[in-house]
């Protein structure tokens, strides 16, 4: 789907990192509204899409549908894989590979967020895919941070992805 190296972070020339650090999960979860679940990270007011690690034995799709329900309290239904985005971080020796998803909201349960991400105060706040492509993209255009710059252009590719993906004409 994309690669981010530090071209697209700091410019220059792009460096592929030969092995994979971590591998994650994350996607595009719509409600039955079509509003889109962005985790809030109030310590530092930014989006971000439900995901995270795959764990041992786990497919991709389980830890996707996992994080699902630990963030936002949903369980899901993947309605399309949109492919793999690959993050180069240079600086910090680490390629993250994410698979991702787009997603249906099925039920609705207690989310079971971590003590770092309740920390973090991380919350779900439900928005339409153009205000979360939005949101996404105004952080980004202030972040200095380097590594969160990488998380940012993640979750933005991916949103992008989902809403060329909901504009593509049905066939059978």
């Amino acid at each position: 789907m994309s690669r981010i190296t530090d071209r697209e972070v700091r410019g220059g020339d792009p460096e592929l990192l030969p092995y994979v650090s971590r591998y994650a999960s994350r996607g595009v979860l719509f409600d039955h509204r079509a509003d889109v679940a962005m985790m809030y990270v109030a310590r530092t007011a930014l989006y971000k899409l439900p995901g995270g690690g795959i764990e041992a034995k786990e497919t991709p799709e389980q830890a996707f549908l996992r994080e699902v329900r630990e963030e936002t309290g949903y369980d899901a239904e993947i309605l399309h894989g949109l492919g793999y985005i690959e993050e180069h971080k240079k600086a910090n020796a680490f390629l993250q590979v994410s698979y991702c998803y787009i997603a249906r909201a099925v039920q609705e349960h207690e989310a079971k967020l971590t003590e770092h991400e309740k920390k973090l105060g991380m919350s779900v706040h439900w928005m339409t895919l153009n205000e979360a492509i939005e949101a996404v993209g105004y952080v980004l255009a202030a972040c200095t941070d380097y590594s969160t710059t990488f998380m940012l252009q993640r979750d933005k590719a991916i949103l992008e992805a989902a809403a060329t993906w909901l504009r593509a004409p049905y066939s059978s």
